[in-house]
């Protein structure tokens, strides 16, 4: 029974994982032919708001649904998961209302605190989200708990694909009828609330179904205290970390422009130039996709081995853990750098602000590690640790960006970003077990320096010397860059050892690679 009950877990850890995987290719890159359509000051516009929008997308989806199901699953009796089932949803209910009342009332202030007082209409927009992520957050919730993946995936997937198609239609008809920039954001916007609705018609019909007729007594004050106290010690914390990069593009928002005013430049000009910068949000989502998409399998592993008290196999897990995020974030980071000039051109259609969209590139693998640290320490059920580094990280972004943007335009930004997920990352080593921060014997960090280096030289000096003068001619060079990279990487790799065969078998077509690769291996030899 119990080995089913494994195999459903994994199927459904698989099942989630490939729908997450899926909504953050969609989600970065939908950016690219909106920015093409809109222009670099429509796009300002829709990512000034955009955080809002990340905050409560990210509550719904993988912050409190996370520790609702971890609530269901420590209960084992169907009534006694209804009950904490009907709590969660009241917890949320008031938190979605109070969030829906605060955008909506306090849209004015808001839009002024971000320096543009005519971004209040899309802040009212992100705002109707709010009154859908009690269902979606606590039904997935449910379901997860109950190990029913396929309902929170379905629903991730379709709420979207149609908030991306709502989007991007919005941008089409600003092009045809010639709305301004304003009138367009908020028709986008309002495709985090049709998206919402649709995923919520998607898990209704049977969260419906199972608390059908039943009826929920008051549970009395203390127990929705404790509650809520155990929503903000543990829930706070998966969700605050869920949020990590939004978060830090928040107070972009809040002071990009004001700083670049400070500056002396211009409002049009300034708008302009954080839509610029704004175009490194979705290279380092599609950079973060590449390298945590194989880690995101380990994630169940872990957990399972700390609740057996099988120390030896998390340990072992968890250094696999980081090797590979390390790793895949590094040679994606690295490409992207060696690349930036030509991606920036195919994608953006110029190369504007290429050197600050390169700084912006290093926070892959920052949040990379971050997220595989994190993940080993919240299996060990350290909340506060991770909690207490968010927090710092957070408020050296909030006072080091706008001085530094003020010194150095958006350039100054990027630097305080990577800095402050830096700061998050030393402090999230330090709490992580002795035995984990041993050196490596294997010397896998020289390895690593050896397959990138000799990854990213061959492709920078392609990028360098191939001649550009068309968007054509940079397609050309970036799928030649991409090929020659990741090829260079997988021959480098196996050539240095730089994964064990273990790991190289429990990566996707792993086994496979190893047998082409020793029946080459061994040809050679003889």
């Amino acid at each position: 029974m119990q080995n089913t009950e494994m195999k459903t877990l994994m199927k459904g850890a698989w099942i989630l994982s490939l729908a997450g995987l899926i909504a953050k290719v969609l989600s970065a890159v939908y950016r690219v032919p909106f920015q093409n359509l809109v222009g670099d000051t429509g796009f300002y516009v829709y990512q000034q708001v955009y955080p809002l929008y990340g905050i409560g997308m990210t509550f719904a989806l993988s912050g409190f649904p996370v520790f609702i199901s971890k609530l269901i699953a420590e209960a084992r009796e169907p009534e006694t998961q209804a009950e904490i089932t009907h709590r969660a949803l009241v917890m949320m209910t008031w938190l979605g209302g109070g969030m829906f009342a605060i955008l909506e009332v306090g849209a004015p202030v808001i839009a002024r605190l971000m320096a543009d007082a005519a971004l209040a209409p899309l802040i009212r927009s992100v705002g109707l989200m709010f009154l859908t992520m009690p269902v979606l957050a606590t039904a997935r919730g449910y379901f997860q708990g109950t190990f029913d993946m396929t309902k929170t995936a379905i629903s991730q997937v379709v709420e979207q694909i149609v908030r991306v198609g709502v989007i991007l239609v919005a941008a089409w008809l600003a092009v045809q009828r010639g709305w301004d920039p304003y009138h367009m954001g908020t028709w986008a916007m309002s495709g985090a609330f049709f998206g919402g609705l649709a995923a919520v018609a998607t898990v209704w019909w049977a969260y419906a179904k199972v608390f059908r007729g039943k009826h929920f007594a008051f549970a009395g004050f203390s127990t929705y205290l404790n509650l809520f106290r155990r929503f903000l010690n543990e829930g706070g914390s998966i969700a605050l970390f869920a949020t990590m990069l939004i978060m830090l593009q928040l107070v972009d928002s809040f002071t990009v422009t004001r700083g670049l005013a400070a500056q002396g430049v211009a409002p049009a000009a300034a708008k302009a130039l954080k839509g610029v910068y704004d175009r490194g949000q979705p290279l380092v989502q599609l950079g973060l996709v590449v390298a945590t998409s194989l880690s995101t399998t380990l994630l169940p592993s872990l957990t399972r081995s700390v609740a057996k008290g099988q120390m030896h196999s998390f340990l072992t897990t968890a250094r696999q853990l980081i090797r590979f995020n390390l790793s895949l974030s590094l040679a994606a980071t690295s490409g992207l750098i060696a690349l930036m000039p030509a991606i920036n051109w195919l994608l953006f259609g110029d190369t504007a602000d290429s050197t600050t969209l390169r700084i912006y590139a290093l926070s892959i693998v920052l949040v990379a590690l971050i997220n595989a640290y994190n993940a080993i320490l919240q299996s060990l059920n350290q909340f506060r640790a991770t909690t207490y580094a968010l927090f710092v990280g957070f408020a050296l972004k909030l006072l080091a960006n706008q001085p530094l943007v003020m010194l150095y335009g958006t350039a100054g930004a990027a630097w305080a970003t990577v800095l402050s997920l830096t700061v998050i990352l030393v402090l999230l080593y330090l709490q992580l077990p002795e035995a984990i921060r041993q050196p490596d014997p294997r010397q896998f960090g020289l390895r690593l320096l050896l397959v990138i280096t000799g990854m990213s030289l061959p492709v920078h000096a392609l990028a360098t010397h191939m001649a550009l003068t068309s968007r054509t001619d940079v397609l050309k060079l970036v799928g030649a860059g991409v090929g020659m990279g990741v090829a260079l990487y997988i021959v480098l790799a196996a050539v240095v050892q730089l994964y064990t065969v273990r790991e190289v078998l429990s990566i996707p077509l792993g086994r496979r690679f190893m047998k082409r690769w020793l029946r080459l291996t061994t040809k050679k030899g003889h």
